[in-house]
Formats: structure tokens, sequence, C-alpha cells
């Protein structure tokens, strides 16, 4: 039978517990009944408990995990209960499964992961990834909109980057970011020129930040004077309008990023399952 390890009590075990009253406390002054308590199946229990590890920095992005019976063995389950943990992470994009090789901690090195939250593709041709010119690059204090996103105090020091990206060497996307100062100190514009691989690889590499999910707003916009010169288009051109949260584990936002889009050679592509 499924188990947890000795002396860990459950989350299911925990919640179902009755509760002890304090010294001299009686019937009538006992507190109202709370909500029913919520039960987890066993493997999310060991899902979070992997996914704890993944978040400690236990296990590196790129780096082989144990395998599904030495991890059955450390939690005390099933194997097919830890194989229905890491299905749900790797679905999820936090491990990926290699023929032949085991699971790995995914990474944003990996060629797989580029357009992953890079969603413009070509109309015609391969996809590729786009080169990126840095507009401006500084540190300043959040706006109340951008510290609201990213759960910051108003004023909290961010990091803020505008950049044009071309997909060869045509202006397609203009981006403005914003990153937690405090996460991303010591990012600057010589570091960002100077690193040739997606950003959010530097991120991971050099910030201990892995982006794990994200959260989209879509909208059409006209484009203004300022973001069509940087495009080499007309005032006014229809353009696509893309606001993005970037979380890493724990679901601690720690990207704001807004992006308008020339569509003219290109589309946003989303895949739903």
């Amino acid at each position: 039978m499924n188990s947890v390890p000795p002396n860990q009590t459950s989350p299911a075990a925990a919640a179902s517990a009755p509760a002890t009253p304090a010294p001299g406390a009686t019937a009538s002054s006992s507190v109202a009944p709370s909500a029913s308590p919520t039960f987890s199946p066993l493997y999310q229990q060991i899902k979070a408990l992997i996914t704890q590890s993944l978040q400690s920095g236990e296990w590196k992005p790129g780096e082989l995990i144990p395998s599904e019976v030495e991890l059955a063995n450390r939690f005390k389950v099933s194997q097919g209960t830890v194989r229905k943990a890491i299905d749900e992470l790797a679905a999820e994009n936090l491990v990926v499964r290699k023929q032949g090789k085991g699971t790995f901690v995914s990474t944003h090195h990996e060629a797989r992961a580029h357009f992953r939250f890079l969603r413009l593709m070509p109309d015609e041709g391969v996809p590729h990834y786009p080169e990126s010119k840095f507009i401006e690059v500084r540190r300043l204090r959040a706006p109340a909109d951008v510290a609201r996103l990213l759960d910051l105090k108003s004023g909290d020091a961010v990091i803020y980057i505008k950049r044009v990206q071309s997909f060869d060497g045509v202006p397609t996307i203009v981006e403005e970011l914003w990153l937690p100062g405090l996460l991303f100190k010591g990012l600057t514009a010589e570091r960002l020129n100077e690193y040739k691989g997606p950003m959010y690889g530097l991120f991971e590499s050099e910030f201990g930040t892995r982006m794990i999910r994200a959260a989209e707003k879509i909208r059409a916009v006209c484009a203004a004077e300022a973001d069509a010169a940087l495009l080499h288009t007309a005032p006014g051109t229809p353009l696509l309008c893309a606001e993005r949260v970037s979380f890493t584990y724990g679901d601690k936002p720690v990207e704001l990023r807004r992006g308008l889009y020339l569509t003219e050679r290109h589309h946003y592509q989303n895949d739903l399952n």
C-alpha cells in the first residue's frame, strides 16, 4: 500500500486530524467550524515534494533527476505513484523525458524551449529566434500598475528594458520588460548585448530564475508614431499588442512584458490542448 515517509504526516492526514481544544475551553466557547478540509491524491503530494526539490536547486536545469525507482524508494511510495507525478510535471514543462536516457530538469537553453514563450511564427519558412537590439536598459521605481502585476510595492526598484526584435533584418517586435530589481540585480545593457542566447536562458543561468508559465492578454491596436518608426512602418498600422506576466515556482510573478507585433509576415500561434 502507498505510504508517506516515516515521521511525516501527509497533507491529507494533517487536514483530517481533529483540533485539540485549548486548556479550559468549553464547547460553548469554541469557534465556528471551518470549511471542509480538502484532500490531495498521493501522487500530487509526491509531485509537490519533487517540485520543492526543483525549486531549491537540488537538481539544476538540464540535469538528470533520480529514476522513478529511486524516487519511489526515497518517498516510500509505489513506482506508479511517482510515474503519475512525473507525468504531470512533464506536461507542465518542468521536466522532460528523453527516451533511453531518463528524465531531466527542463531548461530554457534547449532548442525546443525557445518557442514555448515565443508565439509569433512566420507565414512562410522555418521558425527561428529573432535578433535583438536594446534601445534602453535602466533601473527605476516601479509604477503602480507594474508593481501590482509583479506583486511589488509601488516605488520598488525594477529593471526596465526596451528592445526591438527583427526577423531576417526586418523589425517585427517592440517590447518593454519590467523585472524585479532585487531579483535581477546586476543585469545591465552590456550583459544583455553580449549574451547571444534566449533571454530566459540568461535569467535561468545567471540569476537563478526559471520561467515556469505565463498569462497573456492580447488585443489589436494601431501603431503610435514612435513605435511605427521603430518598426519601419506607417503610423496607424494595425499591430497585435500582448501583455504577459511570467511566473516562476510558487506562482511568483517575475516578469512583466508588453509587446507590439507587426503581423504583415507573421502570425500568432497558440496550440490548444
